[in-house]
This record gives structure tokens, C-alpha cells and sequence, in this order.
């Protein structure tokens, strides 16, 4: 029991027997503390529910030691709460059993005569298959997402999931699913085990938004840190680090630019992802980097998963933009002035891949362009002359990752997809007053518009929160009606309870807010948009229009632009409106156009002159054009093709459709729930009531005590956010599965056969194949844990391929009469089980043998890669793909090491 344990014992983890032996290290305030050291990792447990189980094996038992010696034991004694096993070789205490050893024995149940009902066995059975599909499914993390199977979201998150070292900017123009392209992307890598520990900056305004997404949509709860938080820990605790609290951290980016202490702590615990948002915020030059560019710089280079987002990636111009690309591949982007000139040639690297994917070669301008440069050009062209059509995939990848916007970018545009809303500008010449306020003939044009829209929702936007504050109270002054302020100069709490209350049917007509309601929120619920004032930066206006102007909105947005004739308000919106079309239609471009634009546009400004500005319109409008021309034939080609690729689309979505619609298993689990002793009531098609009846454990997963209304159908769950979405991915399932298959629940069984045609003893292993290794290797994405089946009858003969019980009425019998035959118990049955096993074996290497291959090929990709940038820029480091040879080498050390257990034997007597 719990309550008789001492430090140093050995305990397995029912749940998670993989982990091989772990070392009990203490047991205090009803927490059990141990640590596997096959694994590298701790698990902390609460001491009455903790799914781990003594290790003591018994006379007879063969034990392996850490230097990898086996004995058989002869004895056991018991030293101070501590094992001393002797034998053949001498007395072992239990420290020094091996930390691989993987135990679990059903096998002595079986010749125990303690067996289950064979249901039960059919049942674990299943759960093992369905588990290895689980885990092999390369939707895995997707599935479990509440949220719509959008092609171009699903594309950027199997491609950059799937990466041995995920590091990109997501920069999808505003309402495309930047947030919802990280979280699945997140949501994989955590599920997969490939980032147990995640730490989450965005600026204070967004904290709550990003909780609840990730809650809401992916049932991860992640821990909101402040200063409060990490004061509370230490007090606690002593003056430990606060961030090795909690595995998952959601945190704003301002708690470790104002604090020093807090920067060295953030940066002293170890992290496996990192995700910025609003990364454009960045600010960076090569004299005088911003603090917060700093930070995320430091914890970058010692993390290994790095995801960018902003929707304006040229906001801070190609310097700023460099910059953040330098976060995420220091070894492709080295020096802003060739990176500058890199994007001169944009044009020819667009036309050398139009020429590729259009089924074409290399001409030999672009040999003597590119293949002349770099190895993998020059390989996979070659390959492709000689007739290899599969070369022509990589061809592609190669040009656009060593020559074109790299692989680091993502960037999809409304230019290129469909299915959204109409934008129509409405300019309206304001009167100016007498005494020259402009601020409130704006106001009363504000007043006679709400009146105009009825009950309609308006998102208001001005620059400061000084004037967003001076506009609610003239307003009120003007018009009675339900309004709210969103600005800066709020608590978050109170910025977060105004905006829910402008998304409630019955709140707020009108949220008036200042620049920062522009970043991150979603108000796609509203139609009408007034822009007060209009910002200097056509990239901001982009973020303000995007708050409603996203996925999701389904009818025609209204931006309202109010302006005084004769005045620089005048200038701003016609040269947005007639100039740049920058209001009803998303500006590419938008920073060189404004470069080339600002100074007349200052001038304009200062003082207004109406023929000039008709002509500076003029100026703008060949000034987009021109731009847009250069970016459609270089960059925004590039771009587009490494962002779009319908093929990995079509396969994702394809995996997802059948995963939805997967019956089996929706059946399969409501058997495992009925198992457990859950009330399972029918509440319409595909939808469930489960409420705690005659529990088989206490320890069931995330079931309130009050029931848990659940569905297995996307669509209502997208419909009805009351209800829990049930997907292989959900803590409900994933902790059903692990309970029953971390218990002895039918891992023994025995049935009578009657009407079989024979006499005969047959015998139904299921064997597991898996590794004990770090978790930071991510072994589990190569070879899972992953079921074996085999049939073996009393000759010794092979049965697997002929023999399927599922169909079979397997009947009760005493399995101990038959046990009591010395030849069954002690002759037949081992023999039985040793031959199996024998059998099992083989499949073993050719199931480990096949993830050798997999893994070498995905690893050999990024070491050629880096080896190949290596020959055109010398600032790639040796001791990266140093690093890579490593992991190489320690992955299929795990895969070499890889283990059988016996997890599950039914033992079958066929009578005539």
C-alpha cells in the first residue's frame, strides 16, 4: 500500500507502463512523487487514486540489471522497506534492477486461474488496436480541434507538425485562422509528447481570448501566470522557479520585459515550444534590438519548436521582418543586405518553379542559377531528367526553401481563397461646427447613424484611448442607448468583461475601443464597423477591418468613415478609399506602398490643397499597381505555393472526414464507458447524457458529478458549444482507454468453445511492442506502442491467420479444472505461450525495422538540408547538424531497444 512505502522502492505506472521502472522519491501531503529514469521523466500523483503498482517479482522470475545482466531469482527478503532478491548470480537489491524492465504478467493471472469474462478480453483487445491507430494517425491532435475542417488551416498544420523542429511564422492576413493554425499545430505536437512543456506569449489584452480558445476548442488548460502567480509559488513553495510549476503556461510578454528576475526564471526552465502572437510588435534594428525582440531571441535559441504569428509581417518594414525570420532560422538568415538582395531575384525563382510544376525541367539559365549553388538542386534536377517524376515534389521544395521566401513563412491570402464577405466603404463629408471641434461633429454624425442602424452591432476604433474615452461620453450626451469602452488604460478583467458583454445578444450596441481593440480580438458577430479616425499605417487599418472582416462572418461588413472637408482626415480616407483601395479590399504591399506614399501624403496633411490631392490619388493608384504586379510575379507567388498545397489538404481532410464518421468507434467507446459502469442515455442522433452510475473505479477521467452532455458529430458540436465534442483526441476518451489498458481488466480470460469440430487447446497472445526512451527523442511518432496478435494451439502450430473468435459464442467454464492437469498448467500452456512469443518476435523486426526506415529518412532530409545550406552560407553552425547525427543515433538506439510484453492471453478450450 501507499502508506508502507519508502524512498528508493520500484513502482510501475498502470497507465503508463512504458515508462519502464520508476524510483519512489517521497510520499507527503497526499502526493506521491517518482521518477522514471528510462524516461527522464516525474510524475506527481494524488496518493489515493495513483495508478502504480509495487514491483516484486517472485521465485523463478528472470530480472535484468542495469548493466543489462539477466538473472533468475531464487529468493526474496525484505531490508527496511526495501527488496534484496537473491540470486543464481548473487543477492540484487531493487535499486539496481534495470530502469527498461517492463511489467506486466497476465500470464501468471492466467495459470492463477484468475481470469474475465472474455468480453472483457475482446474488449482490451480493441482498446489496444484502437489506441495504435490513435497514436499512428497522422490526424492526431486535428480531429479533437472544435473547429471547422478548413483546407488551408489543415495544410499548415500537418505540414509544420509534421517537422522534426517546428520553427515558423504563421502570417495569414487578418481572419484567417492564424490562432487556430498554432493551437492544432500545438495540440499534435502535445498529444504526440513531442511538447510536453509550452509557454505562450501574447501581448495582456489577448490573455483570456487565448485561455479560452484553448479550453473551449481543445480541452488544453493552460495556466495563466502574472506577477501575482509567481509571488504565490514562491511564497508557498520557497524560492523555487515559478515556471517549473505548470507544464503549460500561458503568460503576457510585458511580466519578463519589466522584470529581470522573472526573464531569468522564464529562461531557466526548459521549454519544448514556444509560441509568440502579435509578433510584429518585435522591434528590432542590428545597433538597438527592442527588449521584447530579446527575450523571444534568448528563449528561441533553447527552444527547439518556435511558432511567430502576425497577420502584418511587414509592419516594421523588411528589417523587422528579417529580424523575426532570423528567430526562426538563424542559419538561412544571416545578413539583412543579402537577404535584401535576395528578394531582387523573387521573380527568377517563381518562374524556375512555374517552369517545374508545370512539368517541365530546369532551363539552363536556372542550372546555372541554382544547381551550381547547391547539391540538393542539382541531385533532385538530375533525377528528374532521368525520367524520376517523384524528384519534381523536391525540386520545388528545394528552390523555394534555399533560394525563394525559404520554408519558414506561411502566408495565406483572401486573394487566393473564397467564401468571404463583401467590404463596402461608406465615406461620409462631415460638417465641421463653429467653433471647430471636429471631435463632436463627428460624434453627432455618429448619434444620426445609430439611429439609422436600429438595434444593429457597431464596432467603433479611434487611435487613443483618450479620445475613445471623450467619444463615449459625448455620445451619451447625444443619444441614450447600451455601450461600452475597450481600451489601454482598463484593468484586463474589465477589458474582457466589456467585450463579452458587446458579444451578448442583449449587451452592448456599441463597443467603442481604441488601437488595441484592432489586434487579436474577434467581433465577427457585427456587420457595421466606423472608422473614427483613420491610423497612418495601411497595415493597421488591415487589423481593424479584420475584426470583423474574418472566418466565420457571413454577410456584407459596412465601414463607415467620417471626415471633415478640406482636412488631413479628408486625405487619409480618399487616399485609402480612391487611392489604394485599401477599404473594401485587402492592400499587398501595403508597407513599400506607404514608403513610397508618406511623404506626400505628410504634405497633403499639412496643408491641403484638393487639385493635389486628386493628382497624389492618382500617383497611389500606379504605385499599387506597380507593386502588386512585382509581388504577384516573385514573392506572393513564392509565398503562395509554399502556403498552399491541395494535395496534403485533400489527404488531411480526408483522414478527418473518415475520423468523424468513424462509428466503430464511437460504439467501442460507449462499450467502454457501459464497462466502467457510467449511465449512458441516448440524447438523439450521435448525441449522449453520461452521468456516474455503479462506477467500476473512483478514478474515472473529467466526468463533473453532475453528467456531461457529449456528442460525436462535429457540426453540432461547432452549433452547440455546450455540449463535449468526443474524438479519439478528448481527456475523456484518451483517459478511458488509458485506465482500462493501464488495469488487468481482461488481460486473463478463458472460454469454453462448444461445437468447435474438435478437441483441442488454444491459446490468443496479444503481445505490445514498445520502447522506454526520453521523451525529447519523440519516439512515439516512429513506432507507438503497437499490438501483436497470435494463435498458437496445443501442437504448437501457428493459428493466428485462421482463427477469429469475434463471431464466436465464447461460454464460461472452470479453468481451474483444467489447470489441475499437471501437462496443461505446467507443460502445454508455457509451451503455448513460449512458442507465440517466439512468433511475435519476428513481427517485432519487421515493425521496428520499418520505423528505423521511416525515422532515417525523415532525419536524413534535415541533415542534408542543413549540409546543403551549409555550401552556400558559411554561418551554418557543424554542431547543429552535429546535434541532428546524435538524435539520429539515440532514436535508433530506442528503436534497437525495443521491447515485447505479453499484455493480454486468452486461453480457449474447443470441445466437439
Amino acid at each position: 500500500t501507499m502508506e508502507q512505502t519508502v524512498a528508493g522502492q520500484r513502482w510501475v505506472s498502470d497507465s503508463e507502463p512504458e515508462l519502464g521502472l520508476g524510483v519512489m522519491l517521497k510520499v507527503e501531503f497526499g502526493r506521491v512523487e517518482i521518477y522514471f529514469p528510462a524516461a527522464g521523466e516525474h510524475r506527481q500523483y494524488a496518493q489515493k487514486s495513483a495508478p502504480l503498482r509495487r514491483v516484486r517479482f517472485d521465485v523463478g522470475d528472470r530480472v535484468k540489471t542495469h548493466e543489462g545482466d539477466e538473472r533468475t531469482v531464487e529468493s526474496v527478503e525484505l531490508d527496511k522497506g526495501l527488496l534484496v532478491y537473491q540470486t543464481d548470480k548473487g543477492p540484487l537489491p531493487e535499486a539496481e534492477l534495470s530502469d527498461t524492465i517492463s511489467f506486466s504478467k497476465p500470464q501468471d493471472r492466467l495459470l492463477g486461474s484468475q481470469v474475465d469474462d472474455t468480453r472483457t478480453f475482446d474488449l482490451r483487445l480493441e482498446a489496444l488496436e484502437q489506441r495504435s491507430r490513435l497514436r499512428k494517425s497522422p490526424v492526431r491532435g486535428f480531429v479533437g480541434g472544435r473547429v471547422d475542417l478548413i483546407p488551408h488551416q489543415m495544410t499548415i498544420a500537418a505540414e509544420v507538425s509534421g517537422r522534426l523542429l517546428p520553427r515558423v511564422l504563421l502570417a495569414d492576413e487578418v481572419g484567417l485562422g492564424k490562432t487556430i493554425e498554432a493551437c492544432l499545430i500545438l495540440h499534435r505536437l502535445h498529444l504526440t509528447g513531442r511538447a510536453s512543456r509550452v509557454l505562450i506569449l501574447v501581448p495582456e489584452a489577448l490573455i483570456h481570448q487565448w485561455f479560452v480558445e484553448l479550453l473551449r476548442r481543445f480541452n488544453l488548460m493552460f495556466s495563466l501566470f502574472d506577477e501575482e502567480r509567481c509571488m504565490a509559488i514562491e511564497e508557498n513553495e520557497g524560492m523555487v522557479n515559478p515556471f517549473n510549476d505548470s507544464q503549460l503556461v500561458l503568460a503576457p510578454i510585458s511580466l519578463f520585459v519589466e522584470d529581470e528576475l522573472r526573464m531569468q526564471q522564464v529562461m531557466a526552465a526548459d521549454w519544448d515550444l514556444l509560441i509568440v502572437d502579435e509578433a510584429h510588435h518585435l522591434a528590432w534594428s542590428e545597433e538597438d534590438p527592442s527588449a521584447e525582440y530579446e527575450l523571444v531571441e534568448a528563449l528561441a535559441e533553447k527552444t527547439d519548436g518556435l511558432l511567430l504569428l502576425t497577420a502584418t509581417p511587414q509592419q516594421l518594414g523588411p528589417e523587422g521582418h528579417f529580424a523575426r525570420l532570423r528567430l526562426l532560422d538563424p542559419n538561412r538568415y544571416t545578413d539583412l543586405e543579402a537577404f535584401l538582395a535576395e528578394a531582387d531575384h523573387y521573380e527568377e525563382v517563381a518562374g524556375a518553379v512555374d517552369r517545374v510544376m508545370k512539368g517541365k525541367a530546369l532551363t539552363a539559365k536556372d542550372k546555372k542559377v541554382f544547381a551550381s549553388k547547391s547539391e540538393r538542386v542539382k541531385k533532385h534536377s538530375e533525377e528528374l531528367a532521368a525520367g524520376n517524376e517523384d524528384a519534381r515534389r523536391q525540386l520545388v521544395s528545394d528552390l523555394l526553401d534555399e533560394f525563394g521566401t525559404g520554408r519558414v513563412m506561411f502566408r495565406n491570402t483572401r486573394a487566393v481563397l473564397t467564401g468571404f464577405p463583401k467590404r463596402e466603404a461608406s465615406l461620409v463629408k462631415v460638417k465641421p461646427v463653429r467653433d471647430g471641434d471636429d471631435v463632436d461633429a463627428k460624434v453627432k454624425w455618429l448619434a444620426s447613424l445609430l439611429k439609422d442602424l436600429g438595434e444593429a452591432k457597431v464596432l467603433t476604433i479611434c487611435r487613443t484611448a483618450e479620445l475613445a474615452m471623450d467619444v463615449g461620453e459625448r455620445l451619451q450626451r447625444e443619444i441614450n442607448l447600451n455601450w461600452a469602452l475597450f481600451h489601454e488604460d482598463m484593468t484586463l478583467m474589465q477589458r474582457d468583461r466589456n467585450a463579452a458583454h458587446f458579444s451578448n445578444e442583449d449587451g452592448a450596441r456599441v463597443l467603442i475601443c481604441s488601437e488595441i481593440g484592432s489586434e487579436g480580438r474577434n467581433f465577427q458577430f457585427a456587420q457595421h464597423l466606423v472608422l473614427f479616425d483613420l491610423p497612418e499605417d495601411p497595415e493597421l487599418l488591415e487589423q481593424r477591418i479584420g475584426r470583423l472582416d474574418r472566418i466565420g462572418q457571413t454577410a456584407t461588413i459596412h465601414i463607415h468613415v467620417p471626415y471633415l472637408a478640406g482636412t488631413g482626415s479628408e486625405v487619409l480616407a480618399r487616399w485609402y478609399h480612391e487611392g489604394l483601395g485599401a477599404i473594401e479590399a485587402n492592400l499587398h504591399g501595403a508597407t513599400e506602398i506607404w514608403k513610397r506614399c508618406r511623404e506626400g501624403l505628410a504634405a497633403l496633411e499639412a496643408k491641403f490643397d484638393a487639385k493635389k490631392l486628386k493628382a497624389f490619388i492618382e500617383e497611389s493608384k500606379k504605385a499599387r499597381a506597380e507593386v502588386t504586379e512585382k509581388l504577384a510575379r516573385g514573392h506572393d507567388r513564392l509565398l503562395e505555393w509554399n502556403s498552399r498545397r491541395p494535395s496534403r489538404a485533400a489527404a488531411v481532410l480526408k483522414d478527418m472526414a473518415a475520423r468523424d464518421a468513424d462509428y466503430e468507434f464511437e460504439q467501442f467507446f460507449i462499450q467502454v464507458l457501459d464497462f466502467f459502469g457510467l449511465h449512458v442515455e441516448e440524447h438523439g442522433n450521435r448525441c449522449y447524457f453520461l452521468q456516474q452510475g455503479h462506477m467500476l473505479t473512483e478514478a474515472f477521467p473529467s466526468l463533473p458529478e453532475e453528467g456531461m452532455l457529449v456528442t460525436f458529430d462535429r457540426q453540432r458540436a461547432l452549433s452547440r458549444e455546450d455540449i463535449g465534442f468526443l474524438t479519439i483526441d478528448h481527456p475523456l476518451v484518451r483517459g478511458a482507454m488509458d485506465l482500462l489498458l493501464g488495469s488487468e481488466h481482461g488481460n486473463s480470460s478463458f472460454g469454453v468453445w462448444k461445437g468447435s469440430g474438435g478437441d483441442a487447446l488454444m491459446l490468443e497472445c496479444c503481445f505490445v511492442v514498445e520502447t522506454v526512451a526520453p521523451a525529447a527523442l519523440h519516439v512515439d511518432r516512429f513506432l507507438p506502442v503497437t499490438p501483436v496478435r497470435v494463435v498458437m494451439d496445443h501442437s504448437m502450430k501457428d493459428k493466428t491467420a485462421k482463427s477469429d473468435f469475434s463471431e464466436v459464442e465464447l461460454l464460461k467454464g472452470n479453468i481451474g479444472k483444467l489447470l489441475e492437469q499437471t501437462v496443461v498448467k505446467h507443460k502445454l500452456v508455457p509451451g503455448m505461450l513460449k512458442k507465440a512469443e517466439g512468433l511475435a518476435a519476428k513481427s517485432m523486426k519487421a515493425i521496428v525495422a520499418e520505423a528505423g526506415k521511416t525515422m532515417a529518412v525523415q532525419l536524413d532530409e534535415e541533415i542534408e538540408r542543413l549540409e546543403d545550406l551549409g555550401r552556400i552560407n558559411d554561418h551554418v553552425r557543424p554542431e547543429e547538424i552535429e546535434a541532428l547525427k546524435l538524435q539520429k543515433e539515440a532514436l535508433q538506439e530506442a528503436l534497437d531497444e525495443a521491447q515485447l510484453r505479453l499484455d493480454a492471453v486468452r486461453l480457449i478450450w474447443c470441445r466437439p
